[in-house]
């Protein structure tokens, strides 16, 4: 648990950044709508960002956009990299045969990092690029993560989501419904978007079925497809796209096991 309360001021300034970084360039407009902080807040923030090198203004348009040097905000964080090495040839042979996009990723306290995507190289294409961070109890990434991990991350990581007030949260204060959710995701050996996720971050028109990266047993990452639910429902893509995708997860875990010569 942190020993201080946090600095207000500092949390606005990471969240107009995280804000920017999302939507790649922003007026203050963009800004008060994607964060909801109050139009001077966001202005002070700004300008705090740019004195820090890590925000410009655009020279003919009333925007910002990040610098290159927010790329040194990332530079000590590698746990994501050792699984995009591996995942990549993978992952392309998974999009050629599948036509729909995947992620794979790897478990970050709260949270699901994405460690390679292919969804630029399809026709469902979202901002979604390595480092975003997926709900646990929101994606199929973060349940089919949470159902095959060692109980002391997965008690750890429902801690810390116990304080979220997102929707998708809300049941792990229900934890015998959880479980029941877990224990499913366990039987099926797959788990599917959060509806209320979907419809917040896609406005209901994606979703996506995950599956665990197992290495002897227990998860070490997970990897998704991602597909439009006016194309495709989800029994057909159960059908068709859960096999292909746990035998792309278990090339991922045996590629990681090699690279660790285990």
């Amino acid at each position: 648990m942190p020993s201080f309360e946090p600095v207000t001021a500092a949390l606005r300034v990471l969240e107009v950044l995280f804000a920017l970084n999302r939507l790649k360039e922003a007026s203050v407009g963009d800004l008060f709508r994607e964060t909801g902080l109050n139009r001077p807040t966001i202005v002070r923030m700004l300008e705090t960002l740019i004195h820090a090198g890590l925000v410009a203004r655009h020279p003919t348009r009333a925007v910002y956009v990040t610098t290159g040097r927010t790329l040194e905000l990332s530079s000590g964080y590698q746990k994501h990299e050792e699984m995009a090495l591996a995942a990549a040839p993978i992952l392309a042979r998974l999009h050629n045969a599948l036509q729909w996009p995947s992620d794979v990723s790897v478990f970050d306290g709260d949270a699901m990092v994405v460690a390679r995507t292919s969804r630029s190289e399809g026709v469902l294409h979202f901002n979604r690029r390595p480092g975003y961070r997926a709900p646990l109890l929101g994606t199929s990434l973060g349940m089919a993560f949470l159902a095959f991990c060692d109980p002391k991350t997965r008690a750890q990581a429902l801690a810390v989501l116990a304080a979220s007030d997102d929707p998708w949260n809300a049941v792990v204060h229900d934890p015998e419904r959880l479980e029941r959710l877990l224990a499913s995701v366990r039987d099926n050996g797959y788990a599917s978007m959060n509806k209320d996720y979907s419809r917040t971050s896609y406005n209901g028109v994606a979703s996506a079925i995950g599956v665990p990266v197992l290495i002897g047993g227990v998860a070490v990452g997970s990897l998704n497809l991602m597909y439009l639910r006016n194309s495709l429902g989800e029994a057909d893509v159960v059908a068709r796209f859960v096999a292909p995708l746990r035998a792309a997860a278990a090339e991922i875990a045996d590629a990681l096991a090699a690279m660790r010569g285990e």
